[in-house]
């Protein structure tokens, strides 16, 4: 008993190094670049080198807990590997501290190796190597009964021992101080400061009341900024002070320039409703949002530019070196794609691109909707890949036309008699024509739709429905208004889109 009493207090040893450690270097990081964190390096690079059926079954599986539960993992290996550091330096003080040594080493090359990484973001782990190393071995000195000074006399010694249990507390109380400064350090540094927007040069009419007024349960027909989706890679959000910023546009063009936000925000600007999807998103899926946007249009910026005869794709680049890659000819085809700085009414959200996104109605967002843009870039598919195109996702990704049944929920009991079936719809840049609900593998059914708010935003419809006692299933197609049928054919997301008939299974009772 005495010696797993003693295994167990060298492996707290490990672990309290390793958080008091990662914690330091977290608030040195808060000051810096946040994404050079250690624990966030690490899990950024782990994002990077996942194989694509692997991330998609934890966007599937998980959804927006994806993040969360890598970062957990993250953390848990690396504390069960301090554990064994912490259980080695008891007999081996070198060895311990080299094992803890290569889990700092290995956040530095991580954060090194990061798209828009400098020298300085190396600095994090390194104050985490140090201060960590050095909280190991004065906890191993006390753990051994051992002088921390070669000079201290026995009855010092004996008094180290004592306080073993307090500079434990000390260690775990001051990580926790650190780490909850350096988030709090990291939400001010990321916050949105006093930005006005300017009015859009034609405003456009406010939208129509939605059906989620009077039938509970289908989605809001305007998606909330505190509601709307968010899929990306970023662990943490970059800091983009609004006075710094400037977008450039560059590459195959007559004149490169640049543009602050004060002069980007000058330029005429035009708002719309535009209604965007992740191509995540599986059929019955929560990843898609309707909001309106505020922002410049792109083709202003593109002809003032002077595009070349050789470019077919927009590559856009993020603040933290992120890239995507969008088809030229989408762009000038005179859909509304826009460089966004508004969302609905406010300045866009630091977790939505602020201080501007690109917007491209009818793309998925991953071909066409960067977050934190910081240049635009003219070129060619064969000189330059993306993020994306280089994880072999589609290079062209119109969205499909799909619906969805938000009301009754999947498996839900419901009582019999009156209620309705409803939802929303979307075929952006096409619009939707026609809903039709199946019940029970019966005849198709038509819905009646919602308001119409434009080709690129979805629609609600629903369906009365006396629901009689026993088990339904209740299934969902929409057709486009160019006469496009929603296919029942199976896709999954990768590598351009979802697709296939929505079903659920309701009891009533």
């Amino acid at each position: 008993m005495r010696r797993l009493r003693r295994l167990l207090a060298s492996a707290l040893s490990g672990v309290l190094a390793t958080l008091f450690g990662m914690a330091a270097g977290h608030l040195v990081a808060s000051l810096l670049t946040p994404s050079s964190s250690p624990v966030l390096a690490v899990a950024a690079t782990v994002i990077d080198l996942t194989p694509t059926p692997l991330k998609e079954y934890a966007v599937r599986e998980f959804g927006t807990k994806d993040k969360a539960i890598l970062l957990s993992t993250v953390v848990l290996v690396t504390l069960i590997v301090s554990a064994v550091a912490g259980m080695l330096a008891r007999r081996w003080l070198r060895i311990g501290a080299a094992l803890l040594l290569v889990l700092v080493t290995t956040a530095g090359v991580a954060a090194l190796t990061r798209p828009m990484a400098s020298a300085a973001d190396v600095l994090p782990s390194l104050v985490a190597a140090v201060v960590g190393m050095t909280v190991l071995v004065v906890l191993t000195r006390l753990l051994n009964g051992e002088p921390l000074r070669p000079s201290a006399s026995a009855e010092q010694t004996q008094v180290s021992r004592r306080t073993l249990l307090l500079v434990s507390g000390c260690v775990a109380g001051g990580a926790a101080v650190m780490g909850w400064a350096g988030q709090r350090i990291i939400d001010y540094r990321t916050r949105i400061g006093n930005v006005t927007l300017p009015p859009p040069a034609k405003p456009i009419p406010a939208l129509p009341a939605g059906l989620e007024n009077v039938y509970p349960g289908i989605s809001d027909f305007r998606t909330s900024n505190s509601k709307f989706y968010r899929v990306d890679i970023n662990l943490s959000l970059p800091v983009v002070p609004v006075d710094d910023w400037e977008l450039s546009v560059d590459g195959d063009v007559d004149e490169s320039f640049s543009l602050t936000f004060d002069e980007l925000s000058a330029m005429p600007l035009i708002e719309r409703d535009i209604t965007m999807t992740c191509v995540s998103n599986e059929v019955g899926g929560r990843y898609i949002g309707a909001a309106r946007w505020l922002g410049v249009r792109l083709t202003d910026l593109l002809d003032r530019a002077g595009v070349g005869s050789g470019a077919d794709q927009l590559l856009s680049t993020a603040t933290d070196g992120f890239t995507i890659s969008t088809p030229l000819e989408a762009l000038r085809d005179g859909r509304d794609a826009m460089v966004a700085i508004g969302m609905n009414g406010e300045p866009l959200p630091a977790e939505h691109g602020f201080p501007a996104r690109l917007i491209t109605p009818g793309l998925y967002g991953f071909v066409g909707a960067t977050k934190w843009l910081t240049k635009l870039t003219l070129t060619t598919y064969a000189d330059q890949t993306a993020y994306w195109t280089d994880r072999d996702w589609a290079t062209d990704a119109p969205i499909k036309i799909s619906s969805r049944i938000d009301t009754p929920r999947p498996l839900e009991n419901i009582k019999p008699g009156p209620t309705v079936i409803g939802g929303v719809a979307w075929a952006q840049q096409r619009g939707i024509e026609r809903v039709e609900v199946r019940i029970d593998g019966g005849a198709w059914t038509e819905a009646i739709l919602g308001p119409d708010a434009g080709l690129d935003y979805w629609r609600q419809w629903y369906l009365p429905w006396e629901a009689p006692s026993g088990s339904h299933m209740l299934a969902v197609r929409a057709t486009s208004v160019d006469g496009e049928v929603q296919t029942a054919v199976r896709a999954t997301p990768f590598p351009e889109g979802s697709s296939g008939i929505q079903e659920i299974a309701v009891s009533v009772s």
